[in-house]
This record gives C-alpha cells, sequence and structure tokens, in this order.
C-alpha cells in the first residue's frame, strides 16, 4: 500500500463530522469505525467495490477499472441506478491486466492505452480510473498516468485510489469521495446559480428513487444544483460546491464529503430521509428553512407547508385501504445505514409492529435514531447468521422480512413473505408516492396466496390422508 493511500485512509478514519469518532482517543480513532478486511475475506465487499458503487451512477463518464477482467466482471451494473439521459455509465470497461503484463511491468502502458482508446471511441465528459488490488501491490501509479491522460488529450481523467485490499465497502465508499473532492467538486462554476440551489449526497437513484423526490424541490422552486451520485452528470457534480445547502442521505457513506464542503465552501449539510412520509415532510421543511437562512424569500416556507400538507393528505387517502390489513403485521427488517431507521419509522407510520431491524453499516447516529424510534436498542441486531434468521421467521416471530437479495432465500425456505428493500430493488420507495408503493408491495407478498398453498402440509404429511378409493372416485 502505497504511502499517499496509507495517509488518505487515516484522514477518512479521523472523521471529525461523526460524533462516535470525534469521542475517541487518538490510539482507538486510528483503527477507524471498523477492521480492515484481510485477505481473502471481503465478506459484503471490498473497499473497490463500494468506490464503484458510489461513484458509478455518474451518467454521462466511462468508468475504466484497472486490473484484471474479473474485478470488473464482480463489480459491474450491481445496482439499478437509473438514468434520465446518458447510459455510458453502463458500459463496462477494464484494462484486463494479465500475468504478462504484470511480469513484464506493462500495468501503466496498458491503462494509458485504454484511457486513449475511450477517449476516441466514446467522448465522456470524463474518465474514472479505479485502482484494484493486482495494479496497487505492483506499484502502478495511477495518478501520474491520469495526470498525463487528462493533459495530453485535455478531458478530465480522475484516479480513484481504492483498492480492494484496503478494506471494507464503506471505506471504498469514503475514499470515491475522497477522489471527487481531490479532483472533481469546485473544478468547473455552473452555468445559472440561484439563492434555491441545493445538493443531495449520498442518493443513487436506485429504481429511481430520485425522481419520485426530485419534483417535490421543483413545485417549491427550489433547484437541484447535483445529486451526488444518483442521475448525475460530470459537469453538475463538479460544480456543486456553488449550492446553498447539502442533505446528507446516507452518512454511512459520504459524510467526508458533506463535512469537507461546509469547510471549504461554507455549505452547511443536515442528515435526513426521503423514506417516510413524516421524514420526507422533515425532509423539504429542513430544505426550506436552511435556505432561508442562507438568504432565500422567507415565503418558502409557507409555500413548503402547503405542499406537504398536500402531499400528506393525498399519500394518507392512497394508504387508506391497507391500514386495517397492516396494522399488528410483525416486521424484521434485515438491512443496515440509513434505512435501518428511516425504513422503520416509514413501517411505525403504518401501525405495523418492528420485531428487530439490522443496524449493520450504521452509523452511532442511525442507532441512536432507532432507540428514539424504538424506544430502546432492544430490536437492534447486528448481523444474523442464517440459520438463526431462519429460526426465527420458521417460528413465526415474525410476519416478513424486509432485506436484500442475499437473504431471500432464507425466508422462501421458511415459506415466509419477503420484499427486497436492499439496492437491487425493483420498485422505487422514496417520497410520499414511494411510501405508498412500500405498502402495497408488503401487501401484495403478505397476502398472496401461494403461502396457503406451499404451508399446507402435503397429503403423505396428514394425520388423514385421503383414502385412495375416495380419491379416485372423486376424480
Amino acid at each position: 500500500m502505497s504511502d499517499a493511500l496509507k495517509t488518505k485512509i487515516a484522514d477518512v478514519f479521523n472523521e471529525p463530522g461523526c460524533a462516535k469518532n470525534a469521542a475517541k482517543g487518538d490510539k482507538e480513532r486510528k483503527k477507524g469505525c471498523s477492521k480492515p478486511l484481510t485477505p481473502g475475506a471481503a465478506a459484503g465487499g471490498c473497499a473497490f467495490d463500494g468506490a464503484k458503487i458510489a461513484l458509478q451512477p455518474i451518467t454521462d463518464v466511462v468508468h475504466l477499472v484497472h486490473g484484471p477482467l474479473a474485478c470488473e466482471g464482480n463489480g459491474w451494473d450491481n445496482r439499478h441506478a437509473a438514468s434520465s439521459g446518458p447510459t455510458l455509465y453502463r458500459l463496462g470497461a477494464t484494462t484486463d491486466l494479465t500475468e504478462t503484463d504484470i511480469v513484464m511491468g506493462n500495468g501503466e502502458k496498458r491503462l494509458y492505452r485504454a484511457i486513449k482508446e475511450i477517449l476516441a471511441r466514446y467522448a465522456p465528459a470524463a474518465v474514472f480510473v479505479y485502482s484494484t488490488c493486482v495494479p496497487a501491490l505492483i506499484g502502478d501509479d495511477i495518478e501520474a498516468v491520469c495526470k498525463h491522460a487528462a493533459a495530453k488529450f485535455g478531458t478530465p481523467v480522475i484516479p480513484v485510489n481504492a483498492p480492494g485490499f484496503a478494506g471494507s465497502k464503506n471505506l471504498g465508499n469514503k475514499l470515491a469521495g475522497e477522489a471527487l473532492l481531490d479532483h472533481v467538486i469546485g473544478t468547473m462554476e455552473p452555468e445559472t446559480s440561484t439563492p434555491y440551489d441545493i445538493n443531495v449526497l449520498g442518493e443513487y437513484n436506485l429504481s429511481g428513487e430520485l425522481w419520485q423526490v426530485k419534483p417535490l424541490f421543483e413545485r417549491l422552486g427550489i433547484r437541484l444544483q447535483a445529486c451526488i451520485t444518483g442521475d448525475a452528470r460530470y459537469r453538475a457534480v463538479a460544480s456543486a460546491h456553488r449550492a446553498r445547502v447539502n442533505m446528507m442521505v446516507c452518512s454511512t457513506a459520504l459524510i467526508n464529503v458533506a463535512r469537507k464542503m461546509e469547510e471549504r465552501w461554507g455549505i452547511p449539510y443536515f442528515e435526513g430521509s426521503f423514506y417516510g412520509i413524516e421524514d420526507t415532510s422533515t425532509a423539504l421543511r429542513t430544505t426550506a428553512r436552511m435556505l432561508v437562512e442562507r438568504g432565500a424569500p422567507a415565503d418558502l416556507l409557507q409555500r413548503t407547508e402547503a405542499l406537504v400538507a398536500e402531499e400528506e393528505t393525498r399519500a394518507w387517502d392512497r394508504i387508506a385501504p391497507y391500514r386495517p390489513k397492516l396494522t399488528g403485521k410483525r416486521v424484521l427488517l434485515y438491512t443496515g445505514g440509513v434505512k435501518s431507521w428511516s425504513v422503520v419509522s416509514a413501517l411505525k407510520e403504518m401501525g405495523m409492529e418492528v420485531v428487530g431491524t439490522s443496524v449493520r453499516k450504521s452509523t452511532a447516529e442511525d442507532k441512536e435514531r432507532v432507540k428514539a424510534i424504538m424506544g430502546d436498542d432492544l430490536h437492534m441486531v447486528d448481523s444474523i447468521p442464517p440459520r438463526e434468521l431462519y429460526a426465527q421467521l420458521k417460528e413465526a416471530k415474525a410476519d416478513i422480512l424486509l432485506s436484500g437479495g442475499r437473504t431471500q432465500f432464507i425466508a422462501l425456505k421458511a415459506k415466509m413473505p419477503w420484499v427486497d428493500i436492499n439496492q437491487e430493488r425493483h420498485h422505487a420507495f422514496a417520497g410520499y408516492d414511494g411510501m405508498v408503493e412500500l405498502v402495497r408491495q408488503i401487501s401484495l407478498s403478505l397476502f398472496n396466496p401461494v403461502w396457503g398453498d406451499v404451508r399446507r402440509p402435503a397429503p403423505w404429511e396428514r394425520d388423514d390422508p385421503v383414502p385412495a378409493h375416495t380419491a379416485t372416485s372423486a376424480a
């Protein structure tokens, strides 16, 4: 690991924006918030995976992976981050390093040729170059290659120095944020600037969730300068330093970006959520209040209250038919990060009982919010072994499981309903419309007649099997 990368990781671990980290001693702070992964144990994703997840939703750039083909194969298109325009971000580009390249020291030359070919063939707004374990171990200087290529061809070439062995996926998220701060944000000026400009950080437009929230801002006259990074354009991210307010959706990933943008450009930030009716309303109100404090006209507050009242009424009217069926149903939420508390809040609005919520990849602030919503920490769980998760569902301690795709088969084996709440989901659950859709999907899964069929004992398992002659006569 290079000295520059070690210094960057140490800087990321020393995060003043995290209250828990700020309370640690110097020795504990240097260890970071989670243990670095050991080689061969990149469970849950490595640093490279986390960096690419955070940056790939920038849609008008090419994301070039410098390393063996398998790294790009494992990380390509692993989220349903939607685009309203360019589709370059879906291009799988890799230098495809081989043993010969490694032995002969051809890695940097191969990278330069790949950048040159990409710029000639696709003319992207920029090229993001991701370091992986192999080139980092043999000492390829991707920053020097990117700097030379950018000067030679006149197009930004951004090095993302987050090899997999550096640590966990969450560390990769933060290193991706550092790449934006070092090489992108502040390098361009916006074409126009208004007192209503905001950025949203840590939102990736999964299944189009940003599009359920952006119209609400537009109705208030609030302009989304940049979403970092959902459905983003390179120029918008590069000029994000001119926004008046930052909203942080997932502090686990990009808290360092929000904090350093406040230090460098004086942009205040707050953490909010678009999951649930109450949280969406709170996010809109907080955004409006902070914009007014930064010089926007005061009538923005009144217009926000009018919009909130209208949208809440419309959402509750659409949800009303589902409430009698869902009230009192028990939910096990097995996810992490911001969803550990934001989705809990949304479910409790429906009158559902949350029997447990996973706090994997959640910050100390996330856990405090869970306690505030649920009253104690008895419902918080970390990582549940598959056998235990299966037992909880089989014993009917929950009526439905909300989780990611990797645990769906545990629910199906236990013959219990399941709804995808993680990044692989096909339905958008953000904003007022998203809450209605979440309720609809839970209801569809809970009351699907298939569960009655699969739970019914087979004829050979019944205490009173149907006699053969009866079955024949009935036929």
